[in-house]
């Protein structure tokens, strides 16, 4: 008798178990696939030797870095996330890509183009469950009078970097400006965002001239024409020179080479970012490291706002489970979306030009100087509404 009831009791016990597994098994939730492409064009190939040439997977290694942190977090919410490369050549049309991309089922988009082709981008897979990010482009209009109803910004634009160098400026006293602008389409926007931050913000440009002495950083300069740009800024009363150049061609020559000791900032110098190799506050560290042990390299503004874009993704993915893509994005608009990028501050998304709201590091090549907004820069809503375009002034009117 006993020996048959200690029988039932191991046969029980195993059924018990058997029926435990079972249980767990069929409670794991199905795994529900993400699909995100990134499109970028291939860099150019740098000179024969380049101190800080562009790297190849540019962005690329950003979106990497966190596809895999998405996975961490999805291994337990039923979530797999995959990051669909595609890597321009060169005359190949971006619309074209983006559109494959959609249809191979990615339904987030990440996008470092220039502005016409990212509009481009945006109005190919307009009416598709699909929502774009800019990770790259700067240009205010994108924000403004060409703004897209699909696109988010995650790259800052340009009044968001000069109203950053603004405020730190007016916070230091050093109102008076010596604007020095380079001859390429971008400098100018640059310089026209650095004139309207300066009015904003109660700053002078006491004065302003155009670089006439060709990329000298990239020729290494000859005597002659260093001669030139020294007294190129000679007579002019200022506090800082900014510099507009976003090519690099030339702003790197300015600093120690002006004919007054002045301090350099804008495109060289003192360059506002979104991110920058020297910082470490707010546990940054952990994400450096990480991003250096898996790319090995240091990471780039265009690393970081790839990086942003993927992890908005998981965020809006995790909170709202069964969402799509439109749905995600109406989520990331609300109240209720906030996403932490190692600046100190939850990040949000500017509902009237879907601009990500963010911290701006101002940095000299080998450390962090400040982050605006500046101690005492308030505003009704946030701070970081004081950076780039406010809700009143917005040129946008959805398309």
């Amino acid at each position: 008798m006993g020996s048959s009831v200690a029988t039932f009791r191991a046969a029980a016990a195993a059924a018990g178990v058997f029926l435990s597994l079972t249980i767990v098994a069929a409670a794991e939730p199905a795994i529900r696939e993400v699909r995100i492409g990134m499109i970028a064009r291939k860099p150019p190939p740098p000179p024969t030797f380049s101190f800080d040439a562009v790297p190849e997977d540019e962005g690329f290694a950003g979106a990497r870095v966190a596809i895999k942190e998405n996975n961490t977090t999805g291994a337990f919410t039923g979530r797999r996330y995959v990051l669909d490369e595609a890597p321009l050549k060169e005359g190949e049309p971006p619309a074209e890509t983006a559109r494959k991309l959609i249809e191979g089922g990615a339904g987030f988009l990440l996008v470092n183009l220039p502005a016409d082709d990212l509009i481009g981008v945006a109005d190919a897979v307009r009416g598709r469950d699909a929502i774009v990010f800019n990770v790259g482009a700067p240009d205010d209009r994108l924000r403004g009078a060409d703004c897209r109803a699909n696109v988010f910004h995650i790259a800052p634009s340009r009044a968001m970097l000069t109203d950053a160098l603004a405020q730190f400026l007016a916070f230091k006293r050093w109102r008076k400006l010596f604007l020095i602008v380079g001859p390429k389409a971008g400098d100018k926007l640059y310089a026209e965002a650095m004139q309207r931050s300066a009015r904003k913000f109660g700053l002078a440009v006491g004065a302003e001239k155009t670089w006439e002495f060709g990329p000298l950083v990239q020729t290494k300069g000859d005597s002659p024409a260093q001669a030139d740009a020294l007294v190129f800024t000679r007579g002019a009363d200022y506090d800082m020179a900014v510099v507009a150049d976003e090519a690099g061609d030339f702003g790197d020559y300015i600093p120690y080479r002006t004919w007054d000791p002045r301090p350099v900032g804008g495109t060289q110098g003192l360059v506002p970012s979104s991110w920058h190799a020297t910082h470490e506050a707010w546990g940054a560290a952990q994400l450096q490291n990480r991003f250096r042990r898996a790319a090995q390299r240091v990471m780039r503004p265009i690393d970081y706002q790839a990086w942003v874009a993927v992890r908005a993704v998981g965020e809006a993915t995790t909170r709202l489970p069964d969402a799509g893509p439109k749905d995600a994005g109406r989520f990331m608009l609300g109240e209720s979306f906030d996403l932490a990028a190692f600046k100190g501050v939850a990040l949000s998304f500017r509902p009237w030009d879907l601009q990500l709201r963010q911290p701006i590091l101002l940095a000299q090549p080998r450390a962090l100087v400040s982050v605006a907004p500046e101690a005492g820069f308030l505003h009704q809503r946030t701070p970081l509404d004081t950076l780039g375009f406010d809700q009143p002034e917005t040129a946008c009117r959805w398309r």
